[in-house]
């Protein structure tokens, strides 16, 4: 590790992955000795305990919390709040995972310059404390760039799990949690109740909490985990409903079970975000902002209604190009377990019903391949297989075994832009390329689309 304190952006961020991190090599166990619970805070008091300077928003979950972070994090800017906003993973520039939303600005991502400043301090009080992982310098860093900005508020999206995740230092004005499903079992768990337990170790004494509709076995952990904790929940399904007034565009009202004369039940919801889950997802998010209302009272529900119509979310059920019948359209969604992939399938059936459907996957070794593929091979008139370049991507042989065992031979290609350029050649007008199975996939293709666009356009020629 570099003696001298990082003085760049560049040598910042090679100083920063000369450390342990875990999203390229995941730990055997999600355990204390692994992820220590203790160390983050540790660093933070040291750092003068920068998650302090403002109210913070804190959200765990399998699916959906990304979603649920940024429809949040518009709604506070359309609140005219600085609004920081630390998510993970990202899709092309590490600087996306810590952004500052402003009325003027709803990109907001850390500059280069501030990203040196702040992890000059974090590298000084991380000296000799060791174990210290990539992410919890990373989680630092964030919070003394958004101290430094003089945020209103911070939403903050738990990297792993929960309770032992190094963004568990904050005292939050609501723990959210969002759909509860099989993935990472070999850290987490392998029943969902295990799961919740560590997703609800966010959940803090006397703290609200909001989560999203979840399975019983779930639902009854985080339950038993928030009564422990004298934290009340409200759950969307059981006590806040959702009311669907349109599929197309996606609008929504909410009906509040508990109070007759809850707010929520003046709120409508346009929902820019494709897909069912994502109404799902803005509900959870209202309810998440309600209960964080003593701590930051500017939060109005018109500024929320138009924050959530104004969310920008990535790589979810994005849409690069609409089918039509000048050529095939191109969508790219991150879903990456079972469930995820489920609703994707959904969203595709409900959008493009009838539509012939090229797919392009790619999945991480810690995956239930054949979970993610089973709800997707249905639809697929062609399949290619290939690998993201990660340390933790599958080679794309493991994808077409597993496709095989469901009775579909795929084909495969070296690299996601060779897949994706080839789909595109035997796609027909009016079909649909579908890029899916893991972020890390969509971030490398979004990483290239500008060359790819070029490359696309001259196949017909």
């Amino acid at each position: 590790m570099p003696p001298s304190t990082p003085d760049s952006y560049e040598a910042a961020l090679a100083t920063l992955h000369s450390y342990i991190d875990y999203e390229k090599r995941m730990p055997e166990l999600y355990a204390p000795d692994k992820m220590d619970p203790e160390r983050p805070a540790r660093l933070l008091k040291r750092l003068g305990a920068p998650h302090e300077a403002h109210p913070a928003i804190h959200i765990a979950g399998t699916k959906g919390k990304g979603s649920v972070a940024a429809m949040i994090a518009f709604a506070l800017r359309a609140a005219g709040l600085r609004v920081g906003l630390y998510t993970s993973p990202h899709l092309v520039d590490l600087r996306e995972r810590i952004r500052v939303l402003s009325p003027d600005d709803a990109e907001g991502r850390i500059d280069r310059r501030a990203f040196a400043a702040a992890f000059a301090p974090v590298h000084a009080a991380a000296a000799g404390m060791a174990g210290i992982t990539w992410f919890e310098l990373l989680t630092a860093v964030a919070f003394v760039h958004f101290q430094a900005e003089a945020v209103d508020a911070a939403v903050l999206e738990v990297g792993l799990g929960g309770r032992l995740d190094a963004t568990n230092v904050v005292a939050p004005a609501v723990s959210v949690i969002t759909s509860i499903s099989f993935d990472h079992m070999a850290l987490l768990g392998h029943t969902l109740a295990a799961i919740a337990g560590e997703k609800g170790g966010i959940i803090k004494a006397g703290v609200p909490a909001a989560s999203a509709p979840q399975a019983p076995e779930a639902l009854e952990r985080l339950a038993r985990l928030a009564a422990e904790r004298a934290a009340p929940l409200t759950v969307v399904g059981r006590d806040v409903h959702v009311e669907v007034l349109s599929e197309q565009p996606s609008r929504l009202r909410l009906r509040d079970g508990r109070r007759p004369d809850s707010a929520l039940d003046r709120l409508e919801l346009t929902v820019p975000l494709v897909g069912a889950h994502q109404r799902e997802n803005a509900a959870v998010a209202a309810v998440a902002l309600e209960l964080a209302r003593p701590a930051l009272p500017a939060v109005s529900w018109p500024a929320l209604a138009a924050g959530i119509a104004e969310t920008r979310w990535p790589g979810r059920f994005q849409i690069l190009r609409e089918p039509d019948a000048a050529g095939p359209g191109l969508v790219l969604d991150g879903a990456h377990n079972g469930d995820s992939a489920a609703r994707l399938a959904d969203a595709v059936r409900a959008r493009y019903p009838g539509a012939r459907v090229h797919l392009l996957v790619a999945v991480t070794q810690d995956k239930q391949i054949a979970a993610i593929l089973a709800p997707l091979l249905p639809l697929a008139d062609t399949v290619i297989a290939t690998q993201a370049a990660h340390p933790r991507a599958a080679a794309a042989s493991a994808v077409v075994a597993a496709a095989a065992d469901l009775g579909v031979a795929a084909g495969t290609s070296p690299d996601p832009a060779s897949g994706l350029l080839a789909l595109l050649r035997v796609a027909a007008p009016g079909d649909l390329v579908l890029v899916t199975g893991s972020l890390f996939l969509v971030g490398d293709l979004l990483n290239q689309w500008e060359r790819l666009q070029s490359a696309s356009s001259s196949l017909g020629d």
